[in-house]
């Protein structure tokens, strides 16, 4: 009974806050890969095709603390299902788990009711190979960084909407042959968030 009660006085209490010190965000959306190249796929017949990332969807969980008047710190965990195209007429399923953090530059200070704003920062970028269990440790992890922005609605005293869109650039997973180059990764998302 006493939680709830805490509960209850601590969402009361941020409906009186004239700003948002804190948000935490839940947000679904689109990942996209151009059809980037893995690398050559080699067939049990011998034949070579191009193995390409195929776009896929986007699932995200954001918490961003405002510490100054224009800036702040965003972290946050993704989940994306996308697949591996593997040119010869076969496409694979292929899951995608990253965790990440960016500092936040905002355009209009914090309390104010519309904040667009730039994000830069690092990630890592969990790969599970086509048709692996996410449970088992079978993922490839690259390292990377991530830019963008997006704007910031609030259309409560404690509840805003969010457009994202980041680019994230890491290495590229499963050392097919002639691999080259990284990974690029676009992310449109739009969310919900609770600001207090």
């Amino acid at each position: 009974m006493r939680s709830r009660a805490m509960a209850v006085l601590f969402c009361a209490g941020a409906g009186l806050m004239p700003a948002q010190v804190a948000e935490l965000a839940v947000s679904g959306g689109v990942s996209r890969f151009g059809k980037a190249s893995l690398g050559s796929n080699v067939d049990q017949s011998g034949n070579t095709t191009n193995a390409t990332v195929k776009d896929g969807f986007r699932l995200a969980v954001r918490f961003a603390l405002n510490t100054y008047r224009f800036a702040g710190h965003e972290f946050g965990y993704a989940y994306n299902r996308s697949g591996v195209d593997l040119g010869n007429g076969s496409t694979v399923p292929m899951n995608i788990q990253q965790g990440f953090y960016d500092f936040l530059v905002y355009a209009t200070p914090e309390g104010s009711r519309i904040r667009p704003f730039g994000a830069g920062g690092v990630q890592f970028s969990s790969f599970f190979p086509p048709g692996a269990s996410v449970y088992y440790g079978n993922q490839v992890t690259k390292f990377g960084i991530n830019y963008g922005g997006g704007i910031k609605v609030r259309m409560t005293a404690t509840m805003a909407a969010r457009v994202d869109f980041r680019q994230y650039n890491t290495g590229k997973p499963f050392n097919f042959p002639d691999q080259h180059g990284r990974l690029n990764q676009t992310e449109i998302s739009v969310g919900l968030g609770i600001w207090f």
